[in-house]
């Protein structure tokens, strides 16, 4: 049996430039190797592994009312002891 304990959960309306400009801060910290999550009274500190799995997935939803919903996700995952390269390029 798995089971998920959600940390920290939080989303946010921003224009694209806003969003480029929140990953591109993101990025230094990932590279930095921590980040503090904050939303109001709520913060969540992660230490970042120098190695992790890098997830993308790209995505088109038909919902009934309001047409097709576009996501692009990335997410990043890792275990404690976690080793190794990957092969996902940006262009």
């Amino acid at each position: 049996m798995t089971r998920e304990t959600v940390l920290f959960s939080a989303k946010d309306t921003r224009p694209r430039s806003g969003i480029a400009a929140f990953l591109r801060d993101l990025a230094d910290k990932i590279e930095s190797g921590g980040v503090t999550l904050r939303q109001g009274e709520t913060t969540q500190e992660v230490v970042l592994p120098d190695h992790m799995v890098l997830e993308i997935k790209l995505e088109d939803e038909q919902k009934p009312r309001r047409g097709i919903r576009h996501s692009l996700e990335i997410e990043m995952k890792w275990y404690d002891d976690m080793k190794g390269p990957g092969g996902i390029e940006l262009e």
